[in-house]
């Protein structure tokens, strides 16, 4: 039995660490790449306050053109296919950088699968400098995800990459 909890009192620099720290224990030993997606999507939802969607994208190619296919998550059922360069999640595929929106509807080209989200983070994945999957969250909160948030998740993925396919 897995009891997962982290202090919200804590500085967010040691939340994440923790946070990390609880992901690696959990994926240790397992070497299925979707399992562990789905444990991680799990432990994010259980310990993130003020979310409505955790979960990953995974970097396939369809027609000789990159596309993002969903993978395991938590929350409602959500688009399939994400074109590449596409809604927030595309775009962080795409730029290899992460993207911290404080308010979706703002945001370009959005794609809107829970018309509840407000605001999204989305943190590349990468594998010999390529991306091939994002860690997707987002929030009912407008601007719930702060800088220190994209920073702590970027560590968590560094961390666990290797375990979900990197």
């Amino acid at each position: 039995m897995y009891d997962f909890q982290l202090d919200p009192a804590l500085p967010a620099e040691e939340r994440y660490r923790d946070l990390t720290e609880m992901a690696l224990a959990l994926t240790e030993g397992e070497d299925d790449a979707i399992a562990n997606m789905a444990n991680i999507a799990a432990l994010i939802w259980e310990t993130v306050p003020y979310l409505n969607w955790a979960g990953f994208y995974r970097v396939t190619e369809k027609d000789g053109a990159h596309e993002l296919v969903l993978g395991p998550f938590i929350g409602r059922p959500a688009c399939i296919r994400i074109a590449w360069g596409s809604g927030v999640c595309g775009t962080a595929a795409e730029s290899g950088a992460t993207q911290r929106i404080e308010d979706v509807h703002a945001f370009p080209g959005h794609i809107a699968c829970d018309a509840a989200s407000r605001s999204e983070l989305v943190v590349p994945i990468m594998r010999n400098g390529e991306v091939f999957a994002v860690l997707d969250l987002d929030s009912p909160e407008p601007a719930r995800f702060k800088p220190e948030d994209a920073v702590g998740f970027e560590v968590l993925i560094d961390a666990v990459s290797a375990r979900i396919g990197g």
